[in-house]
């Protein structure tokens, strides 16, 4: 989904994004999953705070959790939770299995790359993942710089002010 048909759509509220992740590694497929939470869970996260930095997705007995998903303990809560237990993800069958395949690969994992709400339920995009070199990352600054500054030349033209 592209950040212009997110920002148009009214359904999907935003709670947090895992920057480091198109850093770190080169993302592939993407998926949609729902998360298995408890109330205090879900109380804590409308109040929009959690850690997706060191989240990451394993798969055993053919289900899928995510591990390292940080939700903070709400002080006022009746009913605390453990902060990072590992949570269980709905997904199809049959994407459990393409991710095993992906998985399987050499090189391959999967992390959270954010979580929202749609439609008033939890939502993790994960997402297919080959860890990054160091100089891959340079490249990658590189490219960023580069194409930050070919628009701020567009920009200028547009205005009229360079030429």
């Amino acid at each position: 989904m592209s950040k212009k048909s997110e920002e148009k759509d009214p359904d999907v509220k935003p709670i947090a994004t895992n920057r480091r992740a198109s850093f770190d590694y080169e993302l592939g497929t993407r998926y949609e999953a729902g998360l298995v939470l408890i109330g205090s869970e879900v109380k804590s996260l409308r109040v929009g705070s959690a850690n997706l930095s060191d989240a990451w997705i394993s798969l055993r007995g053919g289900e899928a959790f995510v591990e390292g998903l940080r939700i903070p303990v709400l002080t006022h809560a009746a009913f605390g939770h453990a902060e990072s237990r590992p949570r269980k993800l709905l997904l199809h069958d049959r994407e459990i299995v393409e991710l095993q395949g992906e998985i399987d690969r050499k090189g391959m994992t999967v992390i959270a790359t954010r979580i929202y709400f749609r439609k008033g339920r939890v939502k993790l995009e994960i997402a297919v993942a080959k860890g990054r070199r160091q100089g891959d990352k340079r490249e990658a600054i590189k490219a960023k710089e580069a194409e930050r500054e070919a628009k701020a030349a567009i920009d200028l033209a547009r205005k009229g002010r360079y030429r």
